[in-house]
């Protein structure tokens, strides 16, 4: 009943609604990037640096098929940059389900099979990095790391914020006064030198895997102090009501009193935190990778990616170098849309109205 409430009370923010769809086509993007994404990330090319193509749809004043045109590369007298131009005479259709390269759908299936792309010459919507890699293919793959690392961060610090949350609103006394005063040490130290700290902490020799949970559960050590304060709050205002009164007079124990009877009772405030939780932990990873400390190359994550623009001239020259941000951004603002959709839902005043 209550959760139907809730329910009914979200379907009336419109942000909310635009955010939960934004993070289903984020996260069906991090499943299927393999699909989606028209090469390889890290397959390699000439084309250094050439910016975004112009994918078009008419040629001398007649409606086609989508088609991109070639490219030729020059360099600049002056500058001795690479100077890209198209190629008026050479047009490569568009094609959907096309053949490349090699990927395994789903992580499980192998196949050849792409949503889209050119059978001949290049094809780069969004431009290419330093090394002619194509920047769409390595955004829709860096979604799988930095959408997957906030959901597992702040999974552990689910666990860890109700373990001990739980056990200092429950048994309070000296135990409440401990755990308390350590989540105030952890609470005002600034979080990006205690990341920097922690990060540079792990041995750079690292393999990809390795690095990706050292800084899940980095993260995860960092966050569950909020976590815990929000779990205390509910259990000292719940554990002398009269169902867990009840549930105490029928011998139920302490640890079942707790998950079953209390956490449950503040669940919608607890999701809300949750919802909220997760672009922290994606801002965090990125932060660290662009920092050089969180992930490193050869892991695609936005952090990694956004790490490339970090000087004036990729910014000034190379302006599509900074098109991961606006994923990032886009997934943060999902988030906190979806959450502060949960939290008018689950408000008292507006479930009662």
């Amino acid at each position: 009943m209550v959760w139907s409430i809730v329910w009914r009370e979200f379907k009336k923010h419109t942000l909310a609604k635009i955010g939960l769809v934004l993070l289903f086509i984020l996260y069906l993007i991090a499943t299927t990037c393999g699909f989606l994404a028209p090469h390889n990330p890290n397959k390699r090319s000439s084309f250094t640096y050439m910016p975004p193509q112009r994918i078009r749809f008419v040629d001398d004043g007649k409606l086609q098929r989508p088609f991109v045109y070639g490219v030729k590369s020059e360099r600049d007298p002056e500058t001795f940059q690479k100077v890209y131009k198209e190629d008026k005479d050479e047009k490569n259709p568009v094609r959907f389900f096309v053949r490349g390269e090699t990927y395994k759908f789903l992580g499980f299936y192998k196949t050849d099979i792409h949503l889209f792309g050119t059978k001949e010459g290049a094809f780069y919507p969004l431009g290419t990095d330093e090394l002619g890699r194509g920047m769409l293919s390595r955004i829709l793959h860096g979604a799988r790391l930095s959408l997957s690392i906030g959901l597992i961060g702040i999974f552990l610090s689910l666990i860890l914020g109700v373990f001990i949350g739980g056990i200092s609103g429950y048994y309070g006394g000296k135990i409440d006064t401990v755990i308390q005063r350590i989540i105030e040490v952890l609470l005002t130290i600034p979080k990006i030198p205690l990341w920097m700290g922690l990060a540079a902490a792990v041995p750079s020799n690292w393999s990809v895997i390795q690095m990706y949970f050292a800084i899940t559960i980095l993260l995860s050590i960092v966050n569950w102090a909020g976590l815990a304060r929000v779990v205390r709050g509910g259990i000292l205002s719940l554990k002398t009501e009269e169902f867990s009164e009840a549930a105490r007079a029928y011998g139920a124990g302490e640890g079942r009193i707790i998950v079953r009877h209390l956490i449950p009772n503040f669940m919608s405030y607890l999701l809300v935190h949750l919802t909220l939780g997760v672009p922290n932990m994606i801002i965090a990873e990125t932060s660290l990778s662009f920092l050089g400390l969180g992930l490193r190359p050869p892991a695609i994550s936005w952090g990694v990616l956004l790490k490339n623009a970090q000087n004036i001239q990729s910014v000034a020259t190379y302006p599509w170098m900074l098109l991961p941000g606006i994923a990032v951004v886009l997934a943060v603002l999902a988030f906190n849309f979806v959450g502060d959709g949960i939290r008018d839902a689950a408000d008292p005043f507006n479930t009662i109205q």
